[in-house]
C-alpha cells in the first residue's frame, strides 16, 4: 500500500480525530501533515496490513502528544468539560460522565485525566504530579472504580459476570448525579 492510498482512505478520519483533540484546524493540519510524514517513512515496517487504520490513529495520537509536549500544552479537566459539546435535547453517557467527573475528588481526577484522556504514561503522570508511581497507579484505579460506581449510582447500571458495566441511560430527570 502506498502513502497516497493511505491518505485517500484515512486522511479525513484522522483530521477529524486530531481536531477533536486540539480544537484548532490550522494546528490540526500541521499535526496531520506531521503524522503522514511519519506514516510515509514507517509504512514499510507495518507487518500486518489489517492493522493499518489503528496504526495510523496511533501515529496521529503520538503526533498530538508530541505537539503538546513541544508546546508545553496542559489541559485542566475544567477545559475538557467546557469544550465537550452535548446536544441539550438528548441525554447521553457523556452527560453522565461529565457529572461523574465533576464529582470526582481532584486527587483522582487529575491523574485519570492525564493518563486516560491526555494519554500520558503513568510514570510521566507521577513525575508531573510529583508523587510515587504506586500512588499514581492507585489513584487512577480508584478513579476508574469511582466512575463505574458513578454510572451505577446515576443510571442504575450494574456489573455483569465479566465485570463490565451494563445498562441503559435513564431520562435525565431520573438520573441522580448528572441532572
Amino acid at each position: 500500500m502506498t502513502t497516497k492510498q493511505v491518505w485517500t482512505l484515512y486522511s479525513e478520519d484522522l483530521k477529524r480525530f486530531i481536531i477533536s483533540k486540539v480544537k484548532d484546524t490550522i494546528i490540526a493540519d500541521d499535526i496531520l501533515q506531521d503524522s503522514f510524514i511519519k506514516i510515509h517513512t514507517k509504512l514499510h515496517t507495518l507487518k500486518d496490513i489489517t492493522k493499518l487504520k489503528p496504526w495510523c490513529f496511533t501515529v496521529a495520537r503520538n503526533s498530538i502528544l508530541d505537539y503538546w509536549r513541544v508546546n508545553d500544552k496542559t489541559f485542566e479537566i475544567a477545559n475538557f468539560e467546557a469544550e465537550t459539546s452535548i446536544l441539550k435535547d438528548e441525554h447521553t453517557e457523556k452527560d453522565c460522565l461529565i457529572g461523574i467527573l465533576k464529582h470526582l475528588p481532584k486527587k483522582y481526577r487529575d491523574p485519570l485525566f492525564l493518563s486516560d484522556i491526555k494519554g500520558m504514561k503513568q510514570q510521566e503522570v507521577a513525575d508531573q504530579l510529583k508523587q510515587s508511581l504506586p500512588t499514581t497507579k492507585s489513584q487512577i484505579q480508584r478513579a476508574r472504580k469511582l466512575i463505574a460506581q458513578g454510572f451505577m449510582d446515576c443510571c442504575g447500571f450494574v456489573l455483569n459476570d465479566d465485570g463490565n458495566l451494563v445498562g441503559e441511560i435513564k431520562e435525565k430527570e431520573d438520573c441522580k448525579v448528572c441532572k
